[in-house]
């Protein structure tokens, strides 16, 4: 995850006089909005809803939230491969499944406190590495394993990965709590 551009890069680039482009404050303002509307959610759960295990997943809403402020920065390291115009090879989605796994393994006690602070600083610091993409970068493409080696864009990764992620969780959670 060196690849992964800190927050400190993105507004050096911003002292520097460079602004984002259109796209890529909009990709970031996209994530940073599914983030917050995952955050909104989890805070006003209640304990026991925080231990409510999603049906056909088996993880806890808690460990879910503390998931996806966790993948943040894979999420945007690959992204930041493609950008670059390098493949991601090798990652398959049994490795994605064994990494949720374990995940979930690990973090089986996470507090809300823990899982909401990591969701608002790794969500900053993704949407931060995507305000410094340029559109050249956003539309560069490369295989990507985990899509059968389709030659995808960066954008698109955003978009199915770190921008979607917060969004397809929080439908699931919304679901589990009607």
């Amino acid at each position: 995850m060196s690849n992964v551009v800190p927050v400190e890069s993105a507004a050096e680039a911003g002292r520097a006089g460079k602004k984002a482009s259109a796209r890529a404050q909009a990709l970031a303002d996209r994530l940073e909005l599914g983030a917050r509307a995952l955050a909104a959610l989890a805070g006003g759960l209640t304990d026991a809803e925080w231990q409510t295990p999603i049906p056909g997943d088996g993880r806890k809403i808690g460990v879910v939230v503390h998931h996806v402020a966790s993948m943040y920065p894979l999420e945007i390291n690959f992204a930041q491969t493609l950008a670059a115009g390098e493949p991601i090879a090798g990652v398959t989605w049994d490795n994605v499944h064994a990494i949720n796994a374990a995940h979930a393994r690990e973090n089986d006690a996470v507090t809300r406190a823990a899982a909401l602070d990591l969701l608002g600083r790794n969500s900053a610091a993704a949407a931060a590495a995507v305000r410094a993409l340029s559109d050249e970068q956003l539309d560069r493409a490369a295989p990507v394993s985990l899509n059968s080696d389709a030659p995808l864009t960066c954008q698109f990764f955003i978009e199915d990965h770190a921008l979607r992620h917060s969004y397809h969780h929080l439908a699931r959670i919304r679901a589990v709590l009607k």
